[in-house]
C-alpha cells in the first residue's frame, strides 16, 4: 500500500538500529542471542512489541542490500539494486549515468583455486596500498575509464565509466566470486547481448589485476561482485516525510542510505564512536539509522564466541540510547548470519519495537525463540516501517 496519502508530520523521534547479521542458529542447544548476557536488551524486549521478520520471502537468503531495503520499506523484489552501486556511493564516489559499479574483494588464489575469498581480511592500510597500485597501472580499458577506491579490509570498489549512458540492463553480468573456498573463480558472464561489453572489460580487468598482484602473498587475486548501474528510486523523505540520517562505519551501508537520500554522517571506529555521534545529532533529525556491523562479520567467520561478545558489547550501550528518550526505538537485523552456516541465511530475524503504544509483556528476552511469542508474530520486513510510523503517530486514519 502507498502510505503517502496517510503521512502526517509531527515532532516525534525515531532511532532505528540494525545489528547486521543478528539472527543465528543453535550450537550446543543455544543461539548466539540465547548465549549472550544481555540484560538491557532482555529488559527492553519485555516492554516492547517483539516478533520476527522475513527480509525478502520465505526461504530466500538475502544479501545486505535487499536486507536493508526491506526493513526500510522498499520491496527488495521491486528495487533489486546491485551492491556495486551501494559500495560506490558509500565510498563517496559521485556516480554518473555512464557508470557501471562493482563491489570487489581481494582474495587468495593458489593453483587456480580460491583458498581465501577475503585474503585473510587484510588490513585496510594494505588495501589502500594495493588499490593505489592497481589505479596507477590500470587507468582505462578499451576506452573505458577505470576508477578504483579502497574500502575496509579486503573490499574495494571498481567503477567503469563509459562515454555513453548505461542502463541497468547493460550491467547484467554475473559475479566472479564462487562464494566458497576451494573453487575456481567464475567467469563474468553477460546475461544479455546488451551487457557483453561490460563482461569483456571485466575479464580484461581481472587479467591485468592478476598480473600486477601475482607476487602478493595473500591478496593476489580480485573477485568482482554486484555489477550495477544507478537506478531510479524514491527518497526516504519523499516516501515517509522523515528527515533522516545514517550512522554507519562501512561503505556498503552508507551507500544504501545515500541512495535513499539520507544524510550520511562520517564516523570511524565502532559502537562507542557511533553512539557518541548519535547523541550529538539526535535532536537534528526525525529518524536516525544506526548500523552495527561486526556481529555479521563474526557470524561469517563462524566465530560463535566473538558474535556473542559483540552482542553483549552492544547491550552495554542500550542505557545511553534510551537516555535520549526516543518516541520509537527499533532494534533488529537485516538478515540472519548463523555461525553454524558461516554465511547469510533465510531464517527470520528478531525484531523489537519500543513505543508507548504496544502491548509488551509477551516475551521474557530478546532471542529468536522468545520473539516467536511476541505480539508482532512473523511479518515481512516491508511491514516494519508502517508499524514504526504508526507507533510515532505519523499515519492518519485510512478511510471515513
Amino acid at each position: 500500500m502507498d502510505l503517502s496519502s496517510l503521512i502526517q508530520k509531527n515532532n516525534t523521534k525515531i532511532i532505528f538500529v540494525i545489528l547486521d547479521g543478528l539472527g543465528g542458529l543453535p550450537i550446543n542447544g543455544k543461539t548466539e542471542l540465547e548465549m549472550a548476557n544481555k540484560p538491557n536488551l532482555d529488559s527492553l524486549a519485555r516492554v516492547s512489541a517483539c516478533g520476527l521478520h522475513i527480509p525478502v520471502d520465505y526461504g530466500i537468503t538475502p544479501g545486505s542490500g535487499p536486507g536493508h531495503f526491506g526493513v526500510f520499506g522498499y520491496d527488495p523484489l521491486q528495487y533489486e539494486i546491485g551492491r556495486g552501486v551501494l559500495e560506490a556511493l558509500g565510498l563517496d564516489i559521485e556516480l554518473q549515468k555512464t557508470d557501471v559499479a562493482l563491489r570487489c574483494n581481494y582474495a587468495t588464489i593458489k593453483n587456480g583455486l580460491i583458498v581465501d575469498r577475503r585474503a585473510g581480511r587484510i588490513p585496510t592500510e594494505k588495501n589502500i596500498e594495493l588499490t593505489n597500485m592497481l589505479s596507477e597501472n590500470i587507468k582505462e580499458i578499451d576506452g573505458v575509464k577505470i576508477i578504483l577506491k579502497p574500502g575496509k579490509e579486503h573490499r574495494f570498489c571498481l567503477v567503469m565509466r563509459f562515454s555513453k549512458n548505461i542502463t541497468e540492463k547493460q550491467a547484467m553480468v554475473t559475479d566472479t566470486d564462487p562464494q566458497k573456498e576451494g573453487k575456481s573463480p567464475a567467469e563474468p558472464i553477460a546475461l544479455n547481448k546488451e551487457s557483453i561489453e561490460v563482461a569483456e572489460i571485466a575479464k580484461k580487468f581481472i587479467k591485468k589485476a592478476e598480473e600486477i598482484l601475482k607476487n602478493e602473498g595473500k591478496a593476489n587475486y580480485v573477485l568482482l561482485r554486484g555489477f550495477s548501474a544507478l537506478p531510479d528510486i524514491p527518497s526516504f523523505e519523499q516516501k515517509y516525510g522523515l528527515k533522516a540520517c545514517s550512522i554507519a562505519v562501512y561503505p556498503m551501508y552508507r551507500g544504501i542510505t545515500k541512495l535513499l537520500g539520507m544524510d550520511i554522517l562520517p564516523v570511524d571506529g565502532d559502537i562507542k564512536e557511533e553512539v557518541e555521534l548519535l547523541k550529538k545529532v539526535y535532536r537534528d533529525y526525525d529518524f536516525v539509522f544506526l548500523h552495527i556491523k561486526k556481529i555479521d562479520s563474526f557470524g561469517e567467520d563462524g566465530n560463535f564466541e566473538g558474535k556473542v561478545k559483540k552482542i553483549e558489547e552492544f547491550d552495554s550501550f542500550i542505557p545511553e540510547i534510551l537516555s535520549l528518550n526516543p518516541d520509537t526505538l527499533v532494534i533488529t537485523g537485516d538478515h540472519s548470519t548463523p555461525c553454524l552456516l558461516k554465511t547469510h541465511s533465510w531464517h527470520p530475524v528478531p525484531l523489537l519495537i519500543k513505543s508507548p503504544y504496544v502491548f509488551g509483556a509477551t516475551v521474557n528476552s530478546f532471542t529468536e525463540r522468545e520473539c516467536l511469542k511476541g505480539e508482532l508474530g512473523i511479518i515481512h520486513a516491508i511491514s516494519i516501517m508502517p508499524l514504526v510510523l504508526a507507533n510515532t503517530l505519523r499515519l492518519r486514519k485510512f478511510g471515513a
